[in-house]
């Protein structure tokens, strides 16, 4: 397999001197498999696509660090310096007022903010350019971290808030002053819709700029540092609520069976968010492909390529929220010389990369078709 165009890195391709004289004779059939291959809602103006939400990518494939990074950064920072704060709080409200419901939500974000530190890892060591040990780059890294975010989720929120609930429903609780816990409660609740608030303005920014709704990018979005935030932000407020109601429930009715309750609804929540958040992160580590009309289009491209005859096997790969890689097993002309066959590689990785700016990486294996009998 070659590292089109003629064995180099694809930012070296080199311009097509003659070549376009040969390609103006496939133009018809470059712009028949256009039309007939992919939707014309598909292509976005960036050249992403999407189908039914699942969002290719978005932005330049270079390995390197990519635009959206920054407002994934902020928006990481904006939510790991609000749960620090929040759980200290409620730390301290869980313990003068003698409430599991508090103590959970205090570990809810403790666990959140762990998991922030994790994601401000996986954004710092993905944007790592590719380098001779890494020739892919480190785009799947961020992946691992956030997978370890998820864990951290469960670990950390999911298992201590039924454990504290079980607890409190068995053994029983001593009811303290409220009051402190329903001012942090209020307090938390502020500053957790303020951190909620800057996740969806990214996101929805992102939807908008893929031509999606919000609730599909967000379901199918590669960026899972952003999706982290927004699902672990509103699993807070609900959360938050749930906890504000096992103090009222202990409250008016001096049992603790209120806020064991609440301590498990909250545990079921973090296990619900970790599991999703896990899912997203393994599909991505295993493997995504780029949408099914993407790759029809990529293979129309190829074909309408001088001197290739069929493309026989197409391998596309996600690595990362704006990159992606493309490997193709392709059938040239029997009679093309040595050089026309490294032209018609740099033309197809220059269609291909003008196509769909996503893109990074585009390996041409040629590769002998079966022939007919004679």
């Amino acid at each position: 397999m070659t590292d089109s165009p003629g064995g180099r890195r694809p930012d070296d391709a080199r311009p097509d001197d003659g070549r376009r004289g040969d390609a103006r004779g496939d133009d018809a059939r470059a712009d028949d498999a256009r039309s007939d291959d992919v939707r014309p809602d598909a292509l976005r103006p960036d050249g992403t696509f999407a189908e039914d939400g699942h969002l290719a990518a978005g932005g330049p494939g270079k390995g390197g660090p990519a635009e959206g990074d920054g407002d994934s950064t902020f928006t990481v920072l904006v939510a790991a310096g609000a749960n620090l704060g929040i759980a200290l709080a409620k730390a301290v409200a869980g313990a003068i007022s003698g409430s599991s419901a508090m103590l959970s939500e205090a570990a809810h974000s403790v666990a959140d903010t762990v998991t922030e530190v994790l994601l401000l890892v996986a954004l710092r060591r993905s944007a790592h350019p590719a380098d001779e040990d890494h020739p892919l780059g480190h785009g799947a890294e961020r992946y691992v971290w956030a997978l370890l975010a998820a864990v951290a989720t469960f670990v950390g929120g999911a298992v201590f808030s039924f454990y504290d609930g079980v607890h409190t429903l068995v053994k029983g609780e001593e009811l303290g002053d409220p009051l402190i816990s329903y001012i942090v409660l209020a307090v938390a609740f502020v500053l957790e819709g303020i951190s909620l608030r800057t996740g969806l303005r990214q996101s929805r920014g992102e939807a908008r700029r893929h031509g999606t709704s919000f609730e599909r990018y967000l379901r199918h979005t590669p960026d899972t540092a952003v999706k982290a935030v927004v699902m672990e932000d509103s699993a807070a407020l609900i959360g938050l609520a749930l906890a504000a109601l096992g103090l009222l429930g202990g409250q008016l009715t001096g049992s603790g069976v209120w806020d064991g309750v609440a301590s498990l609804l909250i545990g079921v929540l973090l296990l619900y968010v970790a599991w999703v958040l896990g899912r997203s992160n393994v599909e991505l580590l295993v493997g995504r492909p780029l949408p099914r009309p993407v790759r029809e289009r990529i293979r129309a491209e190829l074909r309408a390529v001088p001197h290739i005859e069929e493309v026989l096997e197409l391998t596309t790969l996600v690595q990362g929220p704006r990159e992606a890689l493309v490997a193709a097993k392709v059938d040239f002309r029997d009679v093309s010389s040595a050089a026309e066959v490294e032209q018609a590689c740099d033309l197809a990785e220059q269609r291909l990369r003008e196509t769909f700016p996503v893109i990074g990486r585009v390996y041409l294996d040629p590769t002998p078709g079966r022939r007919q009998p004679s």
